[in-house]
C-alpha cells in the first residue's frame, strides 16, 4: 500500500506541478474489430496496435533513473503486449522496442498479434506492460474492447447491425494491399503535413459526413451512418491535416460501384473519388499518395475501372490515453491502474455541492483535487468517485472583488503523491454577475468587512456550473 504524503507538502508539490506540468502519456491505437484466425493460419491484426509515449515527464524520469543507477542502459523503456486472456507469461506476448521519432515521441507497434479460433470470446482487450530496462515496472495499461469477427461481411449491410457500421465522426484507418499480399500493406498516414502511404505507421482519421448541397468552403458536418455515395471528409486526428471532399464508393472486383448506397461495414473495400472531379480517385504509388483517373466501363455506366492503388480497406479504430506524473513523488510502485475520467455529474449547490466522477480504474487510494485544493473524496466503485466540492474561498480572497467565473483543473492524486491529470475542469460561476461596464469603487467604505462578508455569503449560495474542457 502506498505511504500517505503529508498534506502541506503534497499541496506544495501540486502547486509546482500546476505551474510546470511534467506529464507522462501512454497512447494506445488499435482497430475496433479483429478478424479471427482459423487452424494454423496467423491473421495478424491490421492495422497493428501502436503505442506512443509522449510528454516531458518521460525524460525527467529517465534522468532520475540515470543519476541513481549511474548507468546508460537502465532508463530505456521497453514493453510487452498481448491479449488479456494470455496470463502473465511474457513468452506469450510480443516484445516492444521503442524508437524516438523526430517529434520526440517514443513509438512501437505489435505486428504479430492475432486471435485463434480456439478463443471463443466475442470481445477482448489488449494488455500493455511497460518497464524501464533496469527492471523497474512502469505499469499495466489496457486497450478498449475489440470485437471479434470471422470475416468481412459480404451481405448488404443493415442499420439493424450497427456494431459493424461506421458512423459520422468516428475514427477509421485506411490500408491498401497490392495483389492482396500482406507484405505489400501500406497505411494512409501523414508526415510533414502531407499525406503518405507508410509500411510502418498508420494514422487514425475522423470520418465526417458532409452536406452535399453546400459548397466546399462551407462544408457543414452531419450526423448519421456513412453510406456509399456520400460526400465525406477525412481529418487526421493527430495533425488536423484534411483531405478535400471525397465521395466514398464501394469496390467490387476492382470496379467502383456508382449506384450503391448501402451502409459501409468493417473491412470493406472502398474507393475515394474527389468531389467534382472527372473520375479522379485517391491512390497510392509506393509511398506517395496521388490521384488516379479511373476508366469508364462501356458496357455498364454504373461502374468505373480502378487500379490496385485506388482500392482501400476501411476499418474503425479506437484510442485510449493514460496520463500520469511521478516527477514530484518518489514512486516505486507501478503507476497502474491509471484512472480514466469519462464524465462528471454535479448534484446540489452552494455549501452542499457534490460531484460524482465517473470513469474506469478507480480505487480507494485516490483523492479528487480542484486545482491545488484537496476535496473530501469517497470511493464508490471502480467506475465512480464522489467528492464534496470545496468552497470557492479556498482559492483565495481576490474572487470577492473580481466577480467572474473561476475555472480550476480537476486532478486525481494517489495517496503516495502520484498525479493523474485529466482534460476536465470545474468552473465556479456566480448567478448574479456585475452589470457590463460597471466600475468597481476605488474607495473602500469603512464597513467593508461587513460588505465582504455579505458578498461571501451570497456568493457561496449560488449554484456551481460544470464545464468539460477537451
Amino acid at each position: 500500500r502506498p505511504k500517505p504524503c503529508q498534506g502541506s507538502l503534497l499541496q506544495d508539490s501540486v502547486r509546482r506541478y500546476l505551474q510546470l506540468p511534467a506529464d507522462q502519456t501512454v497512447l494506445i491505437l488499435h482497430a475496433k474489430v479483429a478478424q479471427k484466425s482459423y487452424g494454423n493460419e496467423k491473421r495478424f491484426f491490421c492495422p497493428p496496435p501502436c503505442v506512443y509515449l509522449s510528454g516531458p515527464g518521460w525524460k525527467l524520469k529517465q534522468e532520475q533513473i540515470k543519476a541513481r543507477d549511474l548507468g546508460e542502459a537502465g532508463f530505456r523503456v521497453c514493453g510487452y503486449m498481448g491479449l488479456d486472456s494470455m496470463g502473465s507469461s511474457l513468452m506469450e506476448t510480443q516484445k516492444l522496442s521503442f524508437e524516438e521519432q523526430p517529434d520526440a515521441k517514443g513509438f512501437s507497434c505489435a505486428k504479430a498479434l492475432y486471435i485463434s479460433d480456439t478463443d471463443k470470446r466475442k470481445h477482448f482487450r489488449l494488455v500493455l506492460k511497460l518497464f524501464f530496462s533496469n527492471g523497474q515496472e512502469i505499469g499495466t495499461f489496457h486497450s478498449k474492447l475489440i470485437k471479434v469477427i470471422s470475416k468481412p461481411s459480404q451481405k448488404k449491410q443493415s442499420l439493424k447491425n450497427t456494431d459493424l457500421c461506421i458512423s459520422s465522426g468516428s475514427k477509421v484507418s485506411l490500408f491498401n494491399r497490392l495483389r492482396s499480399q500482406t507484405v505489400s500493406t501500406r497505411y494512409l498516414s501523414v508526415e510533414g503535413g502531407a499525406f503518405i502511404a507508410s509500411a510502418r505507421q498508420w494514422a487514425a482519421f475522423t470520418l465526417h459526413l458532409a452536406d452535399e448541397r453546400c459548397s466546399r468552403s462551407e462544408f457543414p458536418l452531419r450526423e448519421g451512418y456513412i453510406r456509399y455515395g456520400s460526400v465525406v471528409q477525412l481529418v487526421c486526428t493527430a495533425t488536423g491535416v484534411t483531405l478535400p471532399p471525397l465521395i466514398i464508393r464501394k469496390v467490387m472486383k476492382q470496379y467502383a460501384m456508382l449506384d450503391v448506397d448501402e451502409p459501409i461495414s468493417q473491412l470493406h473495400k472502398c474507393a475515394f473519388q474527389l468531389q467534382g472531379s472527372d473520375r479522379m480517385y485517391l491512390c497510392l504509388s509506393t509511398d506517395k499518395v496521388i490521384q488516379f483517373q479511373a476508366s469508364p466501363c462501356p458496357k455498364e455506366a454504373n461502374r468505373e475501372l480502378l487500379n490496385d492503388g485506388s482500392c482501400w480497406t476501411i476499418i474503425s479504430t479506437e484510442t485510449v490515453e493514460y496520463t500520469f506524473s511521478e516527477s514530484l513523488a518518489c514512486v516505486r510502485e507501478p503507476v497502474s491502474p491509471v484512472p480514466l475520467i469519462a464524465a462528471l455529474q454535479l448534484t446540489g449547490g452552494g455549501d452542499v455541492a457534490m460531484l460524482e466522477v465517473q470513469g474506469e480504474y478507480f480505487h480507494a487510494h485516490l483523492k479528487v483535487w480542484f486545482g491545488d485544493v484537496e476535496a473530501e473524496t469517497m470511493y464508490r466503485s471502480p467506475k465512480s468517485l464522489v467528492c464534496v466540492v470545496p468552497d470557492v474561498s479556498a482559492f483565495g480572497s481576490d474572487w470577492r472583488w473580481l466577480r467572474y467565473p473561476i475555472t480550476v483543473p480537476l486532478l486525481l492524486i494517489r495517496d503516495d503523491g502520484l498525479i493523474y491529470s485529466s482534460s476536465f475542469t470545474f468552473t465556479y460561476t456566480p448567478e448574479q454577475s456585475c452589470i457590463p461596464g460597471q466600475q468597481v469603487l476605488s474607495d473602500v467604505p469603512q464597513d467593508s468587512d461587513k460588505l465582504l462578508d455579505s458578498i461571501h455569503q451570497e456568493f457561496t449560495r449560488t449554484n456551481f456550473h460544470l464545464f468539460m474542457q477537451t
